[in-house]
């Protein structure tokens, strides 16, 4: 085949084919189904597992494990253009299921778009591999791509902790994560289906779904949301409003002390502030110790030291403002 008639046909010009149709050992085709290329035999899979291949679209089979959900149609349109003018770049990466068949493994985008694009056969990476392998495989691949939503990639790390039965840590290996990236990405499945559908479209960011994750009532998160969508909060913003939630039951407890204090004749915490703060005013005007001592009935003394009659005189004079 020349240079020039490989042009436009991307991988495919230059990949071995699969093997020809034959008639099935097992009972033939299925009615009404177009002639499929089949493996039939173990020296075919070994000959192309661990190699990119021709493999024919029909013959592949989406991935069950797929975290994805949301796949936007413009982009899908414009991917398929791509790919009628210069075929398959990247090539997918399938496992062989025998007979002929696989099972995507990553690439479902690309798949889709190739369908649209009208391709028979797209290249694909041939991998053994069995359905955990598979599994951790796909999960891995996809929660690593950038276009994945915060909350697509919280359900990616959730189905290797449950289905594969790794760890935070360990998923945060797998994915090239630290354990806290992990944690607080879990952490957003907690948050009401309306606010993760928000985290979702782009509506809300990450920063703001982290900030709501930490108030504990669902109705208070629920409010800030609609804060945010309604008012167009940043975040921080909605990280100083949540603060103030937190703070105000402090708040009203202290005033609440303070208020029974002075109500028993007791300095309350404000109290001995402005006493600390008039004591220091005192000192820098007199230049010397000086010691305010409250009493329990509202009265008190001041005392005001001096170290010498020179002393003394100089205090009275400052005192009298003469």
């Amino acid at each position: 085949m020349s240079k020039k008639a490989a042009l436009g046909k991307g991988l495919s010009a230059l990949l071995p084919q699969m093997p020809p149709h034959e008639p099935s050992h097992e009972g033939g085709e299925v009615a009404g189904e177009a002639p499929r290329s089949r493996l039939y035999n173990f020296e075919d899979r070994l000959r192309l597992a661990g190699r990119v291949a021709e493999v024919e679209v029909d013959a592949i089979r989406p991935n069950p494990y797929q975290p994805r959900k949301d796949f936007g149609e413009e982009a899908l349109d414009e991917l398929a253009a791509s790919i009628r003018q210069l075929g398959i770049i990247q090539p997918l990466t399938v496992r062989a299921l025998g007979n002929g068949r696989f099972e995507l493994i990553s690439g479902e985008r690309r798949l889709r778009a190739a369908r649209r694009a009208g391709l028979r056969k797209i290249p694909a990476f041939i991998r053994e591999a069995d359905t955990e392998t598979m599994l951790e495989m796909a999960i891995v691949e996809n929660v690593q791509r950038e276009d994945l939503n915060p909350v697509e990639i919280a359900l990616g790390y959730q189905r290797l902790i449950e289905e594969v039965g790794l760890t935070q840590e360990e998923v945060a290996d797998k994915v090239g994560k630290n354990r806290t990236t992990v944690t607080n990405a879990l952490r957003l499945l907690r948050l009401p289906p309306r606010i993760q559908a928000s985290l979702r479209d782009g509506s809300i960011s990450a920063g703001h779904a982290r900030a709501l994750v930490s108030v504990e009532e669902e109705e208070a998160q629920l409010h800030l949301h609609r804060q945010i969508l309604d008012k167009g909060l940043s975040v921080r913003d909605v990280e100083r409003l949540v603060r103030e939630r937190k703070d105000r039951p402090a708040r009203a407890e202290r005033a609440a002390a303070e208020a029974k204090a002075s109500a028993n004749g007791a300095l309350t915490p404000r109290d001995r502030l402005e006493i600390e703060a008039l004591e220091a005013r005192l000192r820098e005007h007199l230049g010397t110790r000086v010691e305010i001592r409250h009493r329990g009935d509202g009265g008190g003394t001041i005392e005001v030291s001096y170290f010498s009659l020179e002393d003394l005189e100089r205090v009275v004079e400052l005192m009298a403002g003469y």
